[in-house]
């Protein structure tokens, strides 16, 4: 049995692969949390721009003003539209990073399986050669305890 797992090559890249894989999985769930507080701070600047509007027609509004605050929330609810379809976009992007960190990880696995099976027969081997070699040592002891008439000599 050769010392050398054959399938090196391909466990390398496997590694390789389940790295990348793992970093780029990484800046999706960045990227994706990024999107997200986007978010969050558009839903946030829209309620505190709501309320203000509320406070404002209290005191009474001009129809201009009125007209004016209509619109800004308008944009403001286009604004959170479209970075809701953003968001939606990047944890689709995260799910199938997370997919194929998966594959790329369980490819790993496998082939590292089968590296370690290959090391445990090659311990295997040297175990059973190591054990003849102790086991033919032990018989040439042995044989030289006797002297040539099957007698032993002491």
């Amino acid at each position: 049995m050769s010392n050398q797992f054959h399938l090196q090559p391909l466990l390398d890249l496997a590694q390789t692969r389940t790295d990348d894989a793992a970093r780029r999985l990484g800046e999706l769930v960045a990227a994706e949390r990024d999107v997200a507080q986007k978010l969050q701070m558009l839903e946030d600047y829209r309620h505190e721009y709501n309320e203000r509007f509320v406070e404002a027609a209290r005191g009474g509004l001009s129809p201009d003003a009125w007209r004016n605050y209509g619109a800004f929330i308008a944009k403001l609810d286009e604004a959170i539209l479209a970075q809701r379809r953003v968001l939606e976009q990047s944890r689709t992007q995260t799910t199938l990073g997370q997919q194929q960190w998966l594959a790329q990880r369980n490819k790993l696995k496998a082939f590292d399986t089968l590296s370690q099976r290959h090391q445990a027969g090659i311990a295997r081997s040297e175990a059973r050669q190591e054990q003849k070699m102790a086991d033919e040592h032990a018989a040439r002891r042995g044989l030289a305890s006797f002297d040539g008439d099957g007698t032993a000599n002491d």
